[in-house]
């Protein structure tokens, strides 16, 4: 997922998204387990994409904040 993607989500968007990805990471660990990962690479990348979104979501939290405190 491209940052430019994660800005056109909303925060609902979000939290299902990231929901979803710690689903599959969490799959994904499953089946580490019982050796059936071919590109274990997809750990890396759902990783960051998770932390992609939870960083446009405490972005957005900080810019209500302050826009709440003026």
């Amino acid at each position: 997922m491209k940052p430019h993607e994660v800005k056109k989500l909303g925060d609902d968007e979000i939290d299902i998204e990231v929901a979803s990805l710690r689903r599959r990471l969490f799959d994904l660990r499953c089946q580490l387990v019982t050796e059936k990962v071919q590109h274990t690479a997809q750990f890396m990348h759902i990783k960051h994409d998770v932390a992609r979104l939870l960083t446009e979501k405490r972005a957005r939290e900080i810019a209500a904040n302050k826009e709440g405190a003026k």
